[in-house]
Parts: structure tokens; C-alpha cells; sequence
């Protein structure tokens, strides 16, 4: 099944957020701020690339933490935890380029349905891949590795329309919807430390280069974020015919921000415990 036609130009400028490293409170903060504003001002479609530091595990939405995570591994090494918006599994956002996207769910280029948005997505990112020699696979059947040691981890088997290199999964994503708007993440990995995984997942390390493969792994080379970005952005804006013009967020979309990080993504009781103290905007429906 391919992606829908691309459009001409002619259709008004994407919002693309400049590629920044942050720490995992930030980030989760700007997407879902981004995400509700969406939801409250029908704005045109915006598009980030991003990085983590420190290291970082995000949670999917409703998973349990003492049962996906070691939290004790994550303290003790550095790397922050922090509960997405969006659903899914663990993933460890060390060495990749993450994406996100913001778009009304009755946008012309997209589908009404989680799995047709998906597609397009992924459409844009085979073609990133394709652009930088590789051969991508988009799966057409989903995989479950539900039941397995490797069932909290995010690269462990791919869902519908996910992308696999050599059969194996090189890029995740997941999504929330709701007010008629979604937000999509997805992480593209550049490089993994299947150990260093594997103690924070509690999951075999064996299990985790069996399922997973890297940008540097397939190119044979490292390949720096803003090169990525670059091939990233052209893939998206040929694909879907359309043009991403960098700007900032807004004045509204910056104290939603600020909010979200004291009230939720800056507290355990949030992403530790999947427990909010904001007003519950934004939340999967």
C-alpha cells in the first residue's frame, strides 16, 4: 500500500521547530504543548526533530514503570524517565533523531484513522532511508512480542507500517489523538548499546540485536544529527508536496510549556507513577 499523492506547493507552509537537544521534560513538554494549542487554534500542521540529553527512557502512556523500567539502573547511570503523551512502549533515546508531528486528523494529506496516518508518516521516512542508500522495509502485517522477555521494548517487534532494515526494526512510533488533532512520535535509531538497554529495559541484551538494527550498523558510518535532519526534512516536504518553514512556538504554546514542565513532566508523580495534576487536556482518547 504507498503513501497518499503528494500535493503541489501550493498548499501553506508546515511549521518545522529548529532540531535542538533537550532534556526529556522539555521535550514532552513542547510536543504536548504544541498538540493541545493544535487542538485549540486548528494551526497548521508542525514538524520537529529532536534529540536527549541527558540520555533518557521514555514510557508509553500506560505503561506500568516498575514493570517495564529498572528505575535504580536509570538513577545510578544518568538517564532521566519521563512518561510520553503518545502510547507504545520503553524506548532508550540515546543515539537517534526522534520526530514529532502535529496535525489536525482531518488534514487532506492524512487519513482519519491511526493506522493511515501511520503510512503517510512512514512514506516520508522510507523515503529519508532510500535517500541514504538503504533499502527500508514498511511492514504491512504487524508483529507482537507480547509474551516474550522482550515485551516492554519498543523496537522488540514492528506494528503496522513500521520500518524494518534487514528485517529488523530501525524505527518506532506511536500516537495520541484526540480534539481533533494528533501527535505522532517516532524514533530513528542511529546507533544502540544493546547492554546498556538491556539493564534498563530488564530485558536480554541478545533479544535486543536480534530485533533491533542502526543507521550505523547499515551505513557502515556515523551520520551526525544535522545531516539527518536535513535528509529528513527533504524526504517530508517531496514526499508530501509540501514546504516546512522554521519558526518558534508561540507566545501561547511557550507558557503552556513552562506549565506542563512544573505541573507534569518535571514530577515522579506523573512519569513514574502515570498520574497527572494538570488539567487533563491532551490526553489519549
Amino acid at each position: 500500500m504507498s503513501a497518499r499523492k503528494p500535493q503541489s506547493r501550493n498548499e501553506p507552509s508546515w511549521r518545522l521547530l529548529p532540531c535542538r537537544v533537550l532534556r526529556a521534560a522539555e521535550n514532552m513538554a513542547i510536543d504536548e504543548a504544541v498538540f493541545r494549542q493544535n487542538r485549540r487554534e486548528a494551526l497548521p500542521p508542525t514538524l520537529r526533530f529532536f534529540g536527549w540529553q541527558p540520555p533518557a527512557v521514555s514510557l508509553g502512556y500506560f505503561q506500568k514503570t516498575s514493570r517495564e523500567i529498572d528505575v535504580e539502573t536509570c538513577r545510578r547511570e544518568g538517564i532521566d524517565i519521563v512518561r510520553r503523551p503518545t502510547g507504545g512502549k520503553a524506548v532508550l533515546h540515546e543515539h537517534e533523531m526522534t520526530y514529532s508531528l502535529v496535525a489536525a486528523m482531518d488534514h487532506p494529506l492524512f487519513t482519519g484513522d491511526i493506522l493511515g496516518t501511520y503510512r503517510i508518516i512512514s512514506a516520508c521516512i522510507v523515503e529519508a532511508l532510500k535517500r541514504l542508500g538503504l533499502t527500508p522495509e514498511m511492514v504491512s502485517e504487524g508483529r507482537s512480542a507480547a509474551g516474550t522477555s522482550l515485551e516492554a521494548y519498543c523496537f522488540a517487534a514492528p506494528s503496522k507500517y513500521e520500518l524494518l532494515v534487514g528485517g529488523r526494526k530501525i524505527c518506532g512510533s506511536a500516537q495520541v489523538r484526540g480534539g481533533g488533532a494528533f501527535l505522532q512520535h517516532g524514533s530513528l535509531l542511529i546507533d544502540v548499546d544493546p547492554i546498556r538497554a538491556a539493564a534498563v529495559m530488564r530485558v536480554p541484551a541478545a533479544g535486543i540485536s536480534g530485533s533491533t538494527t542502526t543507521l550505523l550498523e547499515q551505513l557502515g558510518r556515523v551520520i551526525g544529527a544535522n545531516e539527518l535532519a536535513r535528509v529528513l526534512r527533504g524526504a517530508f516536504e517531496d514526499t508530501l508536496g509540501i514546504t516546512l518553514a522554521e519558526d518558534g512556538l508561540t507566545a501561547a504554546e511557550e507558557a503552556l510549556k513552562e506549565r506542563l514542565l512544573a505541573e507534569k513532566y518535571g514530577t515522579d508523580r506523573w512519569n513514574l507513577d502515570g498520574k497527572n495534576t494538570s488539567d487533563g487536556e491532551g490526553e489519549p482518547s
